[in-house]
């Protein structure tokens, strides 16, 4: 196989190449952050006169998705007895007023 010229030239184009395709995604991912802040402002101005709830901080279970949404009965799935079934359970201590 003859080629019209070196292997160290053809790896130093695929090294070009590379580095071409990094800088061209950085700069994508810059112009999409500045198209991007206009619409989190407007969402976030919203949330403000909305007074929307909190974050969803966990996506297993209802009563970990919203904490200031929560039933008190809703992590015992069963019975009151029984163990939690997802680990954000345990992560998150109950509201102040139901501890003992």
């Amino acid at each position: 196989m003859n080629l019209p010229f070196r292997k160290s030239t053809l790896m130093l184009l695929f090294f070009f190449t590379g580095i071409l395709l990094v800088l061209l995604t950085v700069a994508d991912a810059v112009s999409r952050q500045q198209s991007a802040m206009g619409v989190l402002h407007r969402r976030g101005l919203l949330v403000e006169e909305l007074g929307l709830s909190d974050l969803a901080l966990f996506t297993e279970a209802r009563y970990t998705r919203h904490l200031s949404l929560a039933d008190r009965h809703a992590a015992f799935q069963d019975h009151p007895v029984s163990f939690d079934h997802f680990p954000s359970g345990s992560i998150y201590l109950p509201p102040s007023q139901l501890l003992p």
